[in-house]
Parts: structure tokens; C-alpha cells; sequence
């Protein structure tokens, strides 16, 4: 009877902690838990990183455009495929089904490609999209795909700073088109450069108040904020000290942080434990009454 029990109650337990696990956001509980070195040859760079939810692994692509590789939490290498025609890729996205959106930055333009690990891709192969004139090194610094609207959040650096939403229809092949529209002046975000953008909407549940906010990463000021989509900053988290050369941020189903920069070193950040809410407390005491019970009988 005991475990039995066990086994009926933890069923019901399980969907609790599972939606409890990353029900919301706050910078200000997260911890820099560890810094490892990713593979300097295929990773030289590294200037952008996105979770792919499928394999529940990282991949990264340099400013370079050699390579996008694929690693795990420890920042072991686990596979690469080799990028060739590409001058400044400085954001990249997964969007589902083995395939990602990188971007180049001084072009750009976003390019669709399906990973083959192994495999190779030259950037004149692949169908793409113009998200704004060709323009000096102070273009398109990230890019997040947002699953929800089908939509894309894109960040320019500088000169102007954007914060945009971006509709884009890649088409078969060849080049697509795209519809570009502001999504929130950012100069009221206080950020020297803007360098990356991940959708929260990935790993949040629809429900959540915070499922529809933005990470941004700003390399010139070392600093990670929490935004609205209407652009009010939420939370924030510095490594200033650590880093000056970060460009690249995501984040996996754990709610855990990741960012890269050119050394090539990834940071993990980790949110505090979350509390066990009143109702999962009062489902473990009777967990644990029904175990009394069981040995009661005995």
C-alpha cells in the first residue's frame, strides 16, 4: 500500500513542481555558478548562442561565420557544421525541426539553414531576407525567434539602437522578404550598445506575466536586463568585471543563463531554487501521512 501510494501522489505532485519550475523571471535571483572555455577552432569568437529545444543543447556561432557548433551544458563540443561565404555573423536563433536563423550584421540579412552535423553550408545556398540596408559595423547584433507569434525580435547595436519585431517569409529558396516594424525605442534603456535578444516566450509557460519580456544583452555595459516588450526594465544583472567582450545570450528549459563572449567562455547563470508552492506542501504531507499509514497497517 505504501508504494502505491507513493507512486498515486507523486503523479499528482509532478505537473506542480513541472509548472513551478520556471513560472516566472528575476535577474536579481540569479548567480554566476560557473565559467567554462568553449572550443577555441570551431567556437573562435563566439558571439552568439541559442538553445535548440529539441536536442535540449547550445549552439554557437563566431563573428567569423566558420561554423556553427553544437555543445553541451559544460560547454563540451558536441558536433559543428561548417559556414562558408559568411563575413560578421553576430546572431543566431533556433526555430524548430533541426533548423536555425543566423544573421549577419553589417548586411543585414537573415538566413535560414537546417543543422547537419558534419555537414557544410555556403551562405549564397541558403534563402534569406533583408531586415534593413547594408551599414557599417553598428548593424544587426542578435536575433530570437518567439514561437508563440511565429515573429522574430532583432536588435541593431548602435547608431541608432533598435529593438524591432520582424515578420519573414523565407520562401523555397533564393531571397525572401521581411516586414520590420519598432517594437520600443530603447534609449530609455540605458544600455551603451545592444548586443543580443532572447524571447522568453521559449521556456515560459503562456500564462506566466513574464512569458512575452526580452533579455537584453548590451557587451558595451556588461549588463543582462529583463524588459517589457513595451521596453520597462524589470530586472537587470551585471558582469561588469567579468567580461567586456560578451555579445551572445539564451536560455534553456531550467530558466539557466547562458552568455558567451569572444575568449571564447560561456557563463552560466542560475536561478535561485524555487519554493514548493502551499499546494505541492500539502500534497507531500499526505505523501508522507499515507506512508505513516502504510506502516501503521503492518
Amino acid at each position: 500500500m505504501k508504494i502505491r501510494s507513493l507512486l498515486a501522489a507523486s503523479i499528482l505532485l509532478a505537473p506542480v513542481l513541472a509548472s513551478a519550475q520556471v513560472a516566472s523571471l528575476d535577474l536579481s535571483n540569479y548567480t554566476l555558478t560557473s565559467t567554462v572555455s568553449l572550443p577555441a577552432g570551431p567556437a573562435a569568437e563566439a558571439s552568439a548562442v541559442t538553445w535548440n529545444w529539441d536536442s535540449n543543447t547550445l549552439f554557437v556561432v563566431g563573428d567569423e561565420g566558420d561554423a556553427i557548433v553544437e555543445i553541451d551544458r559544460n560547454g563540451t563540443l558536441l558536433s559543428s557544421m561548417s559556414l562558408s561565404g559568411f563575413d560578421d555573423t553576430e546572431g543566431v536563433t533556433y526555430i524548430g525541426g533541426g533548423r536555425f536563423v543566423v544573421v549577419e550584421e553589417r548586411l543585414q540579412d537573415a538566413y535560414v539553414l537546417t543543422y547537419t552535423a558534419g555537414g557544410s553550408a555556403s551562405r549564397a545556398s541558403l534563402a534569406s531576407a533583408s531586415l534593413g540596408a547594408t551599414v557599417g559595423n553598428v548593424g544587426l547584433e542578435g536575433i530570437s525567434y518567439d514561437p508563440v507569434t511565429g515573429q522574430y525580435i532583432v536588435v541593431k547595436e548602435k547608431t541608432p539602437q533598435q529593438v524591432n519585431s520582424a515578420t519573414i517569409n523565407f520562401g523555397t529558396g533564393g531571397t525572401g522578404t521581411a516586414a520590420v516594424t519598432s517594437l520600443f525605442d530603447p534609449t530609455g534603456l540605458g544600455l551603451l550598445d545592444l548586443s543580443d535578444v532572447q524571447v522568453l516566450s521559449t521556456v515560459l509557460d503562456p500564462s506566466s506575466p513574464d512569458a512575452s519580456n526580452l533579455l537584453i544583452y548590451s557587451q558595451e555595459s556588461a549588463r543582462l536586463l529583463e524588459v517589457s516588450r513595451t521596453g520597462s526594465v524589470l530586472s537587470m544583472y551585471s558582469l561588469a568585471g567579468l567580461t567586456d567582450s560578451a555579445e551572445g545570450v539564451t536560455i534553456d528549459a531550467n530558466g539557466v543563463i547562458y552568455i558567451v563572449d569572444e575568449g571564447p567562455n560561456m557563463y552560466v547563470l542560475t536561478p535561485a531554487p524555487v519554493p514548493l508552492p502551499a499546494a505541492a506542501w500539502l500534497l507531500l504531507s499526505g505523501v508522507l501521512g499515507l506512508g505513516g499509514f502504510a506502516r501503521r497497517r503492518k
